[in-house]
């Protein structure tokens, strides 16, 4: 039977350690790599006192059975710390312990703080008390866990602000010399702790029994929500005011061997510019997708996130996020590799636009990003950013799709499937000659003529592609149909196509369905000279087509 607990750690980072240094490693690396192992821990948290006691920082695990803290999996972990993680846990004096769970109480309007946004988990305040009992007197746990689970803590839920109360006892993994409880009481950020009810829970007969009797020890310490980790990391912020550098670490060897993390902090025109290239794991499927996250280091920012079409990457998006550094620095970008850039999970299945909209809700819940200020998409990542519009319209502002089809058609079907034979002949490396005719195909006559670099790294892009995971993620083009439900869209929204796109066929296509969406139809913007990615082709007009609506 599984024992749910608490894994403590408090954290005091010596003099030397410079504090960027510090809660950058823990926010980007440590705190997320532990999140990783859902069936671990389903959540995580930093507090920093607010009783000017040391340690000052305290992070706190909920743990589904502590058990599983000494499994191989886990220890692994620890074992194999990247040499930045060693770096820096060495300037820091931790004390780290489990605890098992023996009681728990929640207001009814009680919400886990992972559920809640950033903004209203903010200022959310823990009492903990650490209480030793004596070792000389058998009942002492037993009678000071009956005082706090009849009195006290039916008490302490009668103070403004109380959220819940939990109460451990110290796991005996470890082998722990003494017996320690440990209660850890949250409240709302406006509370009534120090009030009338508050200190009525603290002054009754039956607490000063116990504690004379059954008590060797005790500390009290308060604490302030510092920060609350994800499965993936965000913290641009700390890393933003450290060095100009970038760095690259895995996670061990319990995680996947090829997926990697890299922090990076450039300066770019006087402006220092973080960012973060890592990868979630969808909770459906376990499918990898990775991600960069970058801009504006404020967890503030507005956020526009860009979803690419079908068979590039995220960096098709690379011109376009130059322009946006310079002319929005108050954004912050997130871009991402849709469903099929890299390995399926096995068994594949195929994608449909739900699966890769849904990709993107889990996308921008392991990142903690409630609201999405703005969303592009082209091609694939079109008709993907008009499905999450539509069926997530509560997590994006606006939308930017371009160049794509509001539905699909039989003989659009039959060409991805005449593709998919072309991309798996001889043995994958069909995938290749596949890349020359797409690109030729997307390309606007003058783009082709005019700008070979582009032309051609947009080849090795293509060509770069998975190709099991474009034969399962094309599938999403081969039967669909938005159309019946784009007039009830009610996120606003911009259409944008090049001028050449189709040679002209899905200008017309696009103007045909442009005014039925929302409920008063939709502008279509035209790209002049260019083909099917006019965001790579040319990015200073695609900025200059959506500069106003952005």
């Amino acid at each position: 039977m599984a024992t749910p607990g608490l894994l403590y750690v408090k954290m005091q980072p010596k003099p030397d350690l410079p504090e960027a240094q510090f809660h950058e490693w823990y926010n980007n690396e440590h705190g997320p790599t532990r999140l990783r192992f859902a069936h671990i821990f389903p959540n995580g948290f930093r507090y920093r006192a607010t009783d000017n006691k040391e340690p000052t920082y305290l992070a706190v695990y909920d743990v589904t059975d502590t058990a599983l803290l000494e499994t191989k999996e886990y220890t692994d972990l620890r074992a194999h710390r990247s040499a930045h993680e060693a770096a820096t846990i060495g300037q820091v004096d931790v004390r780290r312990d489990i605890y098992d769970l023996v009681h728990e109480r929640s207001n009814e309007a009680f919400r886990p703080l992972e559920s809640l946004t950033d903004a209203d988990a903010e200022g959310t305040q823990l009492v903990v008390n650490e209480t030793t009992v004596k070792n000389d007197y058998r009942q002492a746990e037993e009678e000071y866990t009956t005082w706090y689970e009849e009195e006290h803590v039916d008490m302490l839920s009668r103070v403004p602000g109380w959220l819940r109360t939990r109460l451990f006892r110290t796991s005996p993994i470890g082998n722990p010399s003494r017996t320690t409880l440990l209660s850890v009481t949250e409240y709302a950020r406006e509370n009534g702790l120090g009030g009338p009810e508050h200190k009525a829970a603290m002054d009754t007969p039956w607490r000063t029994k116990v504690t004379a009797g059954c008590v060797d020890a005790k500390e009290r310490r308060t604490y302030s929500l510092f920060y609350v980790f994800g499965p993936a990391p965000r913290d641009l912020a700390h890393l933003a005011h450290l060095p100009s550098s970038g760095r690259a670490f895995s996670y061990g060897v319990a995680g996947p061997r090829d997926e990697t993390t890299t922090t990076t902090t450039t300066t770019l025109a006087g402006d220092r510019h973080p960012g973060i290239s890592s990868y979630i794991t969808t909770k459906s499927d376990g499918l990898n997708i990775r991600y960069r996250l970058e801009g504006n280091p404020s967890p503030a920012a507005p956020t526009v996130a860009f979803c690419n079409s079908l068979l590039t990457s995220l960096h098709m998006w690379d011109p376009l996020v130059q322009i946006l550094k310079t002319e929005r620095p108050d954004l912050r970008i997130l871009r991402y590799d849709a469903r099929g850039r890299h390995a399926v999970p096995k068994p594949p299945r195929p994608a449909t636009l739900d699966v890769l909209a849904a990709d993107l809700d889990e996308v921008l819940d392991a990142l903690r990003i409630e609201r999405l200020d703005a969303l592009v998409g082209v091609s694939m990542g079109g008709a993907t950013t008009l499905s999450f519009a539509l069926r997530y319209p509560g997590r994006v502002g606006r939308f930017v799709a371009c160049d794509f089809n509001a539905a699909s058609s039989a003989a659009n079907t039959q060409a991805w499937k005449d593709r998919i034979e072309v991309a798996e002949a001889d043995g994958g490396t069909g995938i290749k000659t596949l890349a020359t005719q797409t690109v030729g195909r997307w390309f606007h006559p003058s783009t082709v003529e005019g700008k070979e670099t582009l032309v051609n790294l947009m080849t090795e892009m293509v060509a770069a592609n998975d190709v099991e995971g474009f034969r399962y993620s094309c599938q999403a083009l081969w039967d669909y149909d938005l159309k019946p439900r784009i007039g009830e869209c009610s996120v606003p929204g911009l259409l944008v196509v090049g001028e050449g796109d189709g040679k002209g066929a899905l200008v017309k296509a696009m103007q045909g369905f442009a005014g039925a969406l929302g409920a008063e139809g939709t502008r279509l913007a035209i790209v002049p000279e260019t083909g099917h990615l006019p965001m790579w082709e040319d990015a200073d007009a695609f900025w200059e087509a959506v500069r106003e609506f952005l």
